[in-house]
C-alpha cells in the first residue's frame, strides 16, 4: 500500500493534467464549456423535481413538500452519478488509451485514478448545486456538510478499485461494456435513491445493505438534508472495506497489465 500511494504521489502532477484533459475534452466545442458541468445538474434537479413532485406526486414522508423531496432524491442520485460514471467509463479506459500501453514508462494505473478523479469533480459541482438549491428551498444549510467528504472518501476508494478491475477485464473480454451498462442501470433500483429503506418489506431491508452504494447513499442523505451526524463506526469498517477492495482491483490489474500489448 506504500508503494501505492508513493506511485501516486510521485506522478501526481501527472495525474492533474490528466485529469483536467479528461474534464475540458468532454466539453470540447461545446459554446458554454466547462459551464456544463453547473447546466447539467440544475438541469435534472429540475426536471425530477417536476417528473417526481407535480407530476407522479412522489412523497418521502409524510412532512416533505415538492421542493424537498427534489433535494432527498438528488442527494442520493449524485452518489449514484459518481458511481455510474466511474463503472461506464471503466470498460473502454485501455482500450481509448492503447498508444499508452506500449510506453513502458507510462504508469498505466494512474488512468484510472484520472477516471475516478474526473468523476469526482462532476459530484461535487452536484454537491455544490444542491447546496446552493438546499439554501434557497430550506433557508438554512446543515453543518454536517461538512461530513459529505468523509463519507465519500472510500467510496471513491472502492469505485477505484473496481475501475482497476474493469478496464483490466475489457481489455480481454470486450462484452464487459455491454454488461456493465446493464448492471449500471439495474443498480439505480437496486439502490435506495427513488425510495427510502423504511419502504421496503422488514425481511429485505438488511438484503439491500450488500448493495456498497446503500450505504453511502443513506448517509449522505442524513448528513445534507436531515442534519445527521454519519455512523462512525460503520463508516470505519465500510474504510477497511474500501481499502481492500482498492488493493484487491490493483493487485488485479497489475498481474494481468503484462498481457495488454499483446491483446491490443
Amino acid at each position: 500500500m506504500s508503494k501505492l500511494f508513493g506511485s501516486f504521489w510521485l506522478h501526481r502532477q501527472l495525474i492533474a493534467r490528466l485529469t483536467l484533459r479528461e474534464i475540458l475534452n468532454k466539453y470540447k466545442g461545446s459554446v458554454f464549456g466547462l459551464l456544463w458541468s453547473f447546466f447539467n445538474p440544475v438541469f435534472m434537479l429540475i426536471v425530477y423535481t417536476f417528473f417526481f413532485g407535480l407530476v407522479f406526486k412522489v412523497r418521502w414522508g409524510e412532512g416533505e413538500n415538492t421542493k424537498e423531496f427534489a433535494l432527498i432524491l438528488f442527494a442520493g442520485l449524485i452518489v449514484y452519478n459518481f458511481f455510474a460514471e466511474c463503472m461506464t467509463k471503466a470498460p473502454a479506459l485501455i482500450l481509448s488509451n492503447a498508444n499508452y500501453v506500449k510506453k513502458v514508462v507510462f504508469p498505466l494505473e494512474v488512468l484510472a485514478v484520472v477516471c475516478v478523479s474526473s468523476a469526482l469533480f462532476h459530484f461535487f459541482i452536484s454537491f455544490f448545486v444542491w447546496c446552493v438549491f438546499g439554501a434557497i428551498v430550506l433557508h438554512r444549510l446543515e453543518w454536517t456538510l461538512l461530513f459529505v467528504p468523509l463519507l465519500i472518501a472510500p467510496f471513491a476508494l472502492i469505485l477505484l478499485g473496481l475501475t482497476w478491475f474493469v478496464c483490466s477485464l475489457g481489455v480481454y473480454l470486450r462484452d464487459v461494456g455491454q454488461l456493465i451498462g446493464v448492471l449500471v442501470m439495474a443498480m439505480s433500483f437496486m439502490s435506495p435513491i427513488f425510495y427510502p429503506v423504511s419502504m421496503l418489506p422488514e425481511g429485505v431491508q438488511h438484503l439491500i445493505y450488500i448493495n456498497p452504494l446503500t450505504f453511502i447513499i443513506e448517509e449522505v442523505r442524513k448528513a445534507m438534508f436531515y442534519g445527521d451526524i454519519p455512523n462512525l463506526s460503520m463508516l470505519m469498517l465500510y474504510g477497511f472495506i474500501s481499502l481492500a477492495i482498492a488493493f484487491l482491483g490493483l493487485l488485479w490489474f497489475q498481474k494481468t497489465r503484462k498481457g495488454f500489448a499483446d491483446v491490443l
